[in-house]
Order: structure tokens, then sequence, then C-alpha cells
């Protein structure tokens, strides 16, 4: 059984949920408070969390924010709110998967099930370590070093990375990073993986985006030979 945090203020829809997932491989505690999801998160350890935005007490960015400071667990919002804008936001602060109410109830079991697919660690014998120049990545714990220091990564921005580093020197459409990422087309309007390019960028003094190159009208390329 997997162990959802359901923060969700509108109780039937969160009866909905509950009923509906209960009857599946999933146990389902109800937050109904920002304020209080952080505690229920850490009290609970779930293996996965549905977040609503508009909460009451704190607003569900927040909250998405402070669980993922503290926790890689797949994260999935769940809102009314339907401008692109909080979509872009709530992948920055770290969620894995944007879903607009109202949805059908399979819709979310499967998206669900989705992110935790994506989410299990690789078996032992799938171990790598991408090594370019001074950039270490290790896929087992999900390790990032950057000239022999760990460097401290969202989940969005580690699986990024690491999409990017396995098709080192060939560029990828966004397209192709949102389908490796999290199985979604571009849809002409996302700007999130622009946004984490920005992001991983700063990270590695890639000040004159030698490292990750924008190739114009087509992606992105990780250069291999940039990376000392």
């Amino acid at each position: 059984m997997y162990r959802v945090l359901l923060v969700e203020d509108d109780p039937r829809l969160a009866e909905l949920v509950t009923e509906y997932l209960s009857g599946y491989e999933f146990t389902v505690e109800l937050a109904t408070r920002g304020d209080v999801a952080l505690d229920s998160f850490k009290a609970g350890k779930p293996d996965i969390v549905v977040l609503d935005l508009m909460l009451p007490g704190m607003d569900g960015m927040v909250v998405c924010r402070q669980i993922r400071d503290i926790s890689e667990v797949p994260i999935l919002i769940l809102t009314a709110r339907e401008d692109t804008y909080d979509e872009v936001s709530g992948l920055e602060q770290g969620a894995d998967d944007f879903v607009n109410k109202p949805v059908q109830p399979r819709v979310l079991l499967a998206r669900l099930r989705a992110l935790l697919r994506r989410s299990q660690p690789k078996a032992a014998g799938d171990s790598r370590v991408l090594e370019f120049g001074a950039l270490r990545i290790v896929t087992t714990d999900r390790s990032v070093s950057w000239r022999g220091e760990p460097c401290v990564l969202s989940n969005t921005e580690y699986k990024l990375l690491l999409v990017l580093a396995e098709a080192a020197g060939r560029v990828l459409s966004r397209d192709e990073l949102l389908k490796k990422m999290r199985g979604i087309e571009f849809d002409g309007l996302d700007r999130s993986i622009d946004n984490s390019i920005s992001k991983l960028r700063r990270k590695f003094d890639d000040t004159v985006s030698e490292k990750i190159k924008t190739v114009w009208g087509e992606g992105y390329l990780f250069s291999p030979s940039a990376w000392n």
C-alpha cells in the first residue's frame, strides 16, 4: 500500500478522492489546512503528496516549497487555478506534476501511479556514474558533485540535468525534455524547462551558456567537453 497525503480543504472533493484511492493500493491521510500540512507530512511520512494551492492558513505554493526543502517525495498539485503562471511556479517550487480541477478520479490515479514509478530507486544493476570534467552524477543515490563539492539540486533540476547528460552532444527539444521528465507534451507555453535551465546554469557557473547551450529554434544541448 502507498501512503498519500491529501492536502485539500474541499470536503466533497477530499471524500471523493479518499474513497476512490482507498479502493486501490493507497491509504489516504487528509490535511485541510496549509499551515498544518508540513506537520502531517513529517508525522505520516507519505509516499506521495496531492496538494491544493488555495488553502486556509498557508498558500499551497509555500507548502510545496517547505516539503521539497526536506524531501524528494513526489508532489502532485491539484488546483482549480488555470493560470499558466501558477503551473510554472508550482514546478519551480519543486512539484512533479500539475493537474487542473475538475479531474476524473481514474486520471488522478494514473498520474499518481506514473509519479510513483518514476520515483522508485534504480536497481543496483542499473547504477551509473556519469562524469564530464568536474561534474559527477551518481544515479544510485541521485548525488551530484561539481569541482569536488556536493551540489544540491531540486528534484526537477536533478531530473533535467540527468536527461541532458544522458543525451550529451545531442540537441533535445522542450517536447523531448518534458516527455522524458514528466511524460507530457510541450504545449508551446510551458516555461518550466527554460526556468530550470537557468537555475542549472547559475549553479554550475555557466554564465555564457557553454555547458548547456541554447540551440535557437531547436532546444538545448549538453556540451560534454565544457565541464572543466
